[in-house]
């Protein structure tokens, strides 16, 4: 197990439970995943908010541990980030309606206890109550921006489409597009002012990610329209870029699909529901330096994921994680538990290693490695398969030995 990570329950378990809707994040050597929802019986059941599971990179093994605190409600499209070993939790919609509570944990724990905590002390106005937003995460700021919820009339602003409306209680739903940010180190709330450029249109279930000192917004949804525009706001000068005219070919419009930032200043463009409804299982690359979009087609088209998790590994790989594989709306019972792992750039000699010390578990994924690195790994898995069958061998003669002995 890795340093600092706490020993599993009693109960084993071999992989976290299906699930959409939830949050990942990475940190050091392992994948952790809170909370999200399931159907059973055409009912949508939302996830134990006092179970975090940790996936640990190179051993390949699943665990589960209850976590303690000021604990989040049980709750989907909430919004996950990691900034210094730290997971916050903003945002997010249960049986009751939309959160703007705010929450964090402290995942390097080394006393084998996850506490949940409650940010109350704050400065400064909250965003209001919404679910399924997205956050950059830059210079210890947690900065949200759009998602679907709720507001009073008297909130009612140009950032703002509204979708649906309460009139007793003068309470409208819909999409936003303001940007809000949380200092970590001064535990403070604001809204910057934005200088100059033309903002997005509002949307929820789009995908952020940050390259620099820019944060990056693809695509979403506003009432009927799913989009695929591309827009970048300067996180330093709060200037947006307006719609970025792309070179070439561009992926389809899709929202419930995720955007991963990777270590080349490129960004990977996972899955997603098309306009038509159609669940997406698409890749693509953007380069910054090209401004040009390249479709993956080395990807599996079988595996199609919307409102999944997509995070960046220690090797540069994506893992992808839950999801469904459905259309949510019409047929909710496509709910996925397994882990896809994309990687994007050369493996090193250890994770080689790592995979061919893992086939069994990783055999449905070995031949999606290009093909130099496959024939490696295969060199890598047959020294370990000899290196297996010598030591079972002698631990063999060894045992003969003893009952002879005896």
């Amino acid at each position: 197990m890795a340093a600092g990570l706490p020993p599993p329950l009693p109960e084993s378990f071999s992989v976290a439970e299906e699930r959409s809707g939830h949050c990942a994040v990475v940190d050091g050597n392992c994948l952790y995943v809170w909370g999200g929802y399931v159907s059973i019986e055409e009912n949508e059941v939302y996830l134990p908010n006092d179970e975090l599971w940790i996936y640990e990179i190179d051993s390949g093994l699943w665990s589960m541990h209850l976590m303690e605190g000021e604990l989040p409600p049980s709750m989907s499209g909430s919004c996950g980030a990691c900034l210094r070993g730290k997971l916050y939790l903003f945002g997010g919609c249960d049986d009751k309606g939309y959160s703007n509570g705010l929450y964090y944990v402290n995942l390097r724990t080394r006393n084998g206890t996850y506490l949940w905590k409650k940010i109350t002390d704050f400065k400064g106005q909250p965003p209001t109550p919404r679910d399924k937003l997205a956050c950059w995460v830059y210079k210890d700021r947690l900065i949200y921006f759009g998602g679907y919820g709720c507001r009073k009339q008297s909130e009612l602003n140009d950032c703002f489409e509204v979708h649906d409306a309460f009139w007793e209680g003068q309470v409208f739903w819909g999409w936003h597009n303001d940007v809000h940010v949380f200092d970590t180190t001064l535990q403070a709330w604001y809204q910057p002012t934005i200088k100059q450029g033309v903002p997005p249109q509002p949307r929820a279930a789009h995908a952020c990610a940050v390259l620099g000192n820019k944060g990056f917004v693809f695509g979403g949804r506003v009432l009927q329209t799913r989009m695929n525009d591309l827009h970048s706001l300067n996180l330093d000068t709060w200037v947006w870029s307006g719609q970025i005219c792309t070179n070439g070919e561009k992926p389809r419009d899709r929202s419930w699909h995720t955007l991963t930032s990777l270590a080349d200043g490129k960004l990977f463009l996972y899955g997603g529901l098309s306009s038509d409804n159609v669940p997406l299982s698409d890749g693509w690359m953007y380069g910054v330096a090209t401004n040009e979009w390249k479709q993956l087609a080395y990807l599996p088209q079988s595996r199609p994921r919307l409102w999944h998790t997509a995070c960046l590994g220690k090797e540069g790989e994506v893992m992808v994680f839950g999801g469904s594989k459905d259309d949510l709306h019409f047929l909710d019972t496509g709910h996925c538990s397994d882990l896809l792992i994309f990687q994007t750039q050369p493996y090193s000699l250890f994770s080689l290693d790592c995979i061919a010390k893992n086939t069994v578990l990783l055999e449905s994924q070995i031949s999606w490695l290009p093909s130099r690195l496959l024939e490696e790994a295969a060199d890598k898995i047959t020294f370990w398969a000899a290196v297996n069958y010598r030591q079972e061998k002698k631990a063999k003669e060894e045992g003969q030995e003893q009952i002879q002995v005896s």
